[in-house]
C-alpha cells in the first residue's frame, strides 16, 4: 500500500483551514481552500506522495472544531512535524510553547529557545516557513516596535486569531 498524505479542508471563522496528515502526524496546516498549495510547500520526500482529500482526519480536525468552540489549548493536543535545522527545531519547540492569550517578541522567542537575543531574525525566519499554523503559533508573535507585523495568511487572519484567544 502506498502512502499518502491525507488532507481535509475544514470551514473557519477567518477562511478555510486545510490540514494534511501523513501517517497519523500533522505535516501542514494553512489557511487556504486548496490543500495542493500546502502541499507543494512539504518537504521532498512527503511532496512526492500523493495527495489525498478525505472526510475526517480525526483528531486534527477535532481540534480545530474544539479550537473553534472555545478550547484554546486544543491544538496543542496534535503531534506535528516538520523540517528544519535544529536551530529552527529549537525555535518551533519555544513557538508551540507559547500560550494561547499570550504573545512574545521575536527576540523573547529566540531566547525561549536558548538562543541569543541576536537570534531574532532566525525566529522571524522560522515563523514565516512555518507549514503548521496555527498549530505552530507563529501568530503570537509580535514585532518590538508595535503592531501585528506579516503573517503568511495575510494580518486579518492573524488579527482574528489573536482575537479569539483574548490576547489583545
Amino acid at each position: 500500500m502506498t502512502s499518502t498524505i491525507d488532507a481535509q479542508v475544514l470551514p473557519t471563522p477567518t477562511g478555510p483551514l486545510s490540514l494534511l496528515v501523513h501517517e497519523g502526524v500533522l505535516v501542514a496546516a494553512g489557511f487556504t481552500a486548496d490543500p495542493g498549495e500546502m502541499h507543494a510547500r512539504l518537504a521532498v520526500t512527503l511532496k512526492a506522495l500523493p495527495l489525498r482529500t478525505v472526510d475526517d482526519l480525526g483528531k486534527p480536525a477535532q481540534a480545530v472544531r474544539d479550537y473553534l468552540d472555545g478550547d484554546l489549548f486544543a491544538l496543542d493536543t496534535v503531534e506535528v512535524e516538520q523540517p528544519g535545522t535544529p536551530t529552527r527545531q529549537r525555535l518551533l519547540t519555544a513557538l508551540r510553547a507559547v500560550p494561547a492569550g499570550t504573545t512574545v517578541r521575536y527576540a523573547e522567542l529566540a531566547e525561549r529557545a536558548g538562543l541569543p537575543r541576536t537570534a531574532a531574525r532566525a525566529a522571524g525566519s522560522a515563523c514565516a516557513q512555518n507549514l503548521i499554523a496555527p498549530f505552530v503559533p507563529c501568530h503570537r508573535v509580535l514585532p518590538s516596535v508595535g503592531g501585528f507585523g506579516g503573517y503568511y495568511y495575510g494580518s486579518p487572519v492573524k488579527q482574528w486569531l489573536l482575537h479569539h484567544e483574548k490576547a489583545l
